[in-house]
């Protein structure tokens, strides 16, 4: 099993985690796993998590793999109805999944846009609802177990060349996320949003290797990306049962970048 010492135990949970195929979603499963939590990985690329599943589970995870679209409801039905059947109710949902289409407004197509505000905004839209109806069908009223976490990004609050679509997605997310804790504060399920800065994973591909992604690092105060554990002890304090009175929060973890 894991040694890592971790701040909260996530002992008990069962997280389902959306995008979970690569970068933040793989990450965020491993660091669940450490903490005590059994899995659920969802993508659309099966084999790579089919792969994590399989990792996780030879170091004593229960961990299970699910082909997922999270433009597609009814794959998201079927995905919480795989998790159920193995674990029962899932308690800690990650809605992670994202994606970009480089360029600037006047250029990129009508079906990038499409593309991205149906991954970024109605997928996490629909993971978090369908999560909480399960949640509270399960009694999380008196439970008071349920934990939503929305992955945001900094760029809703900054403005830029080449990502307008996905920054107003992710400054949806945001409200999405107030609006959601609200709705159902009475419900025993919390709702957080965290918005790293920029971090180099698969979504980012090579940009940051280019000579307008290194002129990008270097305008950063601490002039480095940002570490992907950066996130871990607020992933964690708000997956757990730490977090009871912490609901309706957007949190910047950027490393100063956005300063």
């Amino acid at each position: 099993m894991f040694a890592m010492t971790l701040p909260f135990s996530l002992a008990g949970r069962t997280a389902l985690i959306t995008g979970a195929s690569s970068g933040l979603g793989a990450h965020f499963a491993r660091l669940f796993a450490k903490a005590g939590a059994n899995i659920v990985l969802g993508a659309r690329r099966a084999d790579k998590v089919a792969a994590l599943a399989a990792e996780l589970t030879a170091a004593g995870t229960g961990a299970l793999a699910i082909s997922l679209d999270v433009t597609d409801e009814a794959s998201l039905k079927a995905a919480y109805d795989a998790a159920e059947a193995r674990f029962g109710t899932v308690d800690t949902i990650i809605a992670n999944a994202g994606t970009s289409a480089a360029g600037r407004s006047t250029e990129i197509s009508d079906a990038d846009v499409r593309m991205v505000t149906d991954t970024n905004f109605i997928g996490v839209y629909l993971t978090a609802r369908e999560g909480a109806r399960r949640l509270i069908a399960a009694g999380s009223r008196e439970t008071s177990k349920g934990r939503i976490i929305l992955i945001g990004s900094i760029t809703s609050h900054l403005t830029g060349e080449g990502d307008s679509a996905y920054a107003a997605t992710k400054a949806a997310v945001a409200h999405l996320g107030r609006n959601l804790a609200r709705e159902w504060v009475r419900q025993g399920i919390n709702v957080n949003t965290i918005q790293p800065g920029y971090i180099q994973t698969e979504i980012a591909g090579d940009f940051f290797q280019t000579e307008m992604g290194k002129a990008k690092i270097a305008a950063f105060h601490r002039k480095r990306l940002q570490p992907i554990d950066s996130l871990d002890a607020m992933m964690l304090y708000f997956a757990s049962d730490a977090s009871a009175a912490t609901t309706g929060s957007t949190i910047d973890i950027d490393d100063g970048q956005s300063l």
